[in-house]
């Protein structure tokens, strides 16, 4: 056997193939865990898991509050859009007999908020795209105070103190 033939059992292979394990010390091919700061009080080392989060009492009013937000700047952009296409097709001279055309025609004039005579320059195509680049700037002004108000009043600010707990399952 190789224990008599090198007696310095340091250089030793320490799973060797020639010698089976005893039935005293037997040998383990699974790795032994590696060594922790704190000895552990019981249990396998795979089965801990820990999850580490933050407990927020504030979730499902920050989720409706920005999904409000989101809704009011989807609908301000909108209108926005809607009175840009309409200045597009007045200063291309679109046909406003084609159906798409008299769809924007009619929408625009609901959503000008009252600026459709603000101004009157001696050409017309000047006067929509004054009155209603205006009224579209106004509309994205609205949604973003909006939003801002809404989320300065209604969201945690950052003062505010949060309570952390740790989950150990």
């Amino acid at each position: 056997m190789r224990h008599e033939q090198d007696p310095d059992r340091t250089r030793l292979d320490p799973y060797p193939a020639a010698d089976p394990p005893t039935v005293e010390q037997p040998v383990s091919r699974t790795p032994q865990p590696p060594p922790v700061s704190a000895p552990r009080a019981s249990g396998a080392y795979e089965d801990e898991v820990v999850e580490e989060g933050v407990s927020n009492s504030d979730y499902w009013r920050i989720r409706t509050v920005n999904v409000i937000c989101t809704i009011i700047m989807a609908v301000t952009v909108t209108f926005a859009i809607v009175l840009g296409v309409h200045i597009v097709l007045v200063l291309g001279n679109a046909n406003m007999a084609n159906a798409f055309a008299s769809f924007v025609d009619e929408w625009a004039s609901g959503i000008t908020l009252g600026l459709t005579g603000l101004f009157v320059p001696g050409n017309p195509d000047l006067a929509t795209l004054l009155n209603e680049g205006l009224a579209a700037i106004l509309w994205l002004v609205i949604g973003g105070a909006l939003t801002y108000l809404i989320r300065r009043f209604a969201l945690p600010g950052p003062r505010r103190l949060r309570r952390y707990r740790r989950v150990v399952r």
